[in-house]
């Protein structure tokens, strides 16, 4: 079987799945999933990996050119047989997208290699055979998409999630796309309404930062954005320039790896500086109040202009950050762009741990509506005036 890249599907899906008596299971009917089960399934499958850090194999296999135009229920019938007589009873089978590609997902697997990969295809190419004739096996495209995926790459290269692993994110229903249109709306018209009102504020940040500091105006920095890729993040200049960014690791790692401790301001009050970020020498005066204040986030209006962010979502995180992150933490970049300000901005900024700012993202996410994307651009003046929580 010849190996080939998919093309992306967006194809919808209900809101609700369908249940599965264990009756008929039990009396010999079909354990292959219908396209809602089994994306339902994929997506129960990543939790329990997160939780277990056993990989699974999710192998795919696009039948698409197989389908013959009459005949077409036997032939169905035939290869979801083959398909779930050549794995173990644990995995789960079923169609990725219905009629065209099945899917397997191969449970909890000790190792997953290329001599892995090739004994579970050979195994399964037999059975096809039996099935369905040699000369039909050789017009199925397959691929292999291991979760947990690693992080690899450099700049724009790098990479953090493999799309197919996340149909629940990449299937969007009519309701979903029209709703994301109009998010991507809000945002070009805020961005520009911002970039326009906000113009005298533009002028003085940057004759206040020309005037106490050497160096240049926006300090620009890799970030990690939807789907683990990078983009160049801007903000005003808030430090003085060739600055050592190792004290800035040093927090981030104390930070994830603390994720459920203390937080930043906590640590603070109780005169033990565990996050040093709190009161960083790097920082010009006027830095501080640009970041107290959040006034060092207005050139994002121009990554939001250019599609890289939304007004509204998760805070982008620099890419190093992402290789200390746990399994869970990682959703946090699935399924929208990183955004100026969000929930865990109007909600204590710094006076939250690592944990509770991932789970007020994910809140976000799978709470998400343009009415709250709306109140959290409300509350977010007031946020930036008072600086509650800003270091």
């Amino acid at each position: 079987m010849a190996v080939a890249e998919f093309r992306d599907h967006s194809n919808g899906k209900p809101d609700t799945y369908p249940l599965y008596e264990a009756g008929r299971f039990f009396a010999g009917g079909s354990d292959f999933y219908p396209e809602a089960g089994f994306d339902r399934m994929l997506y129960l499958e990543r939790k329990r990996t997160e939780r277990s850090r056993r990989p699974f194999l999710l192998l795919l296999l696009n039948v698409e050119n197989l389908t013959p135009p009459s005949g077409e229920e036997d032939f169905i019938h035939n290869l979801e047989t083959a398909l779930s007589s050549s794995v173990r009873e644990t995995d789960i089978k079923g169609w990725y997208e219905e009629g065209k590609v099945a899917g397997i997902i191969l449970t909890e697997l000790n190792s997953i290699d290329e001599v892995v990969q090739e004994k579970i295809l050979l195994k399964i190419q037999d059975r096809l055979v039996e099935a369905l004739g040699a000369e039909a096996v050789e017009k199925i495209r397959v691929s292999y998409h291991v979760f947990p995926e690693s992080y690899k790459g450099n700049g724009g290269d790098r990479s953090l999630f493999n799309t197919r692993l996340y149909p629940e994110v990449t299937k969007k229903t009519p309701e979903e796309k029209i709703s994301l249109f109009i998010k991507r709306g809000l945002d070009i018209a805020g961005s520009l309404f911002g970039l326009v009102v906000l113009s005298p504020v533009f002028l003085t940040v940057t004759l206040g930062i020309k005037l106490t500091s050497k160096g240049p105006v926006l300090f620009k920095q890799d970030r990690v954005g939807q789907w683990g890729k990078t983009f160049t993040f801007l903000k005003f200049r808030s430090m003085y320039v060739n600055s050592d960014e190792s004290p800035h690791k040093e927090y981030v790692t104390k930070l994830i790896t603390r994720g459920n401790g203390t937080s930043p301001a906590e640590e603070r009050k109780g005169g033990e500086v565990v996050y040093k970020m709190t009161r960083d020498r790097r920082i010009t005066p006027l830095g501080n109040i640009l970041r107290k204040t959040s006034l060092d986030e207005l050139p994002q209006f121009l990554n939001v202009l250019k599609g890289e962010m939304s007004l509204v979502g998760p805070r982008p995180p620099i890419p190093y950050e992402c290789e200390m992150y746990d399994l869970w933490h990682r959703n946090r970049l699935l399924a929208m762009k990183p955004g100026i300000t969000g929930l865990w901005q109007v909600e204590g900024r710094s006076q939250r741990t690592f944990d509770e700012m991932v789970r007020l993202d994910l809140k976000y996410i799978g709470g998400w509506s343009i009415w709250l994307d709306l109140k959290i651009m409300l509350k977010t003046p007031w946020v930036m005036i008072s600086g509650n929580g800003g270091y």
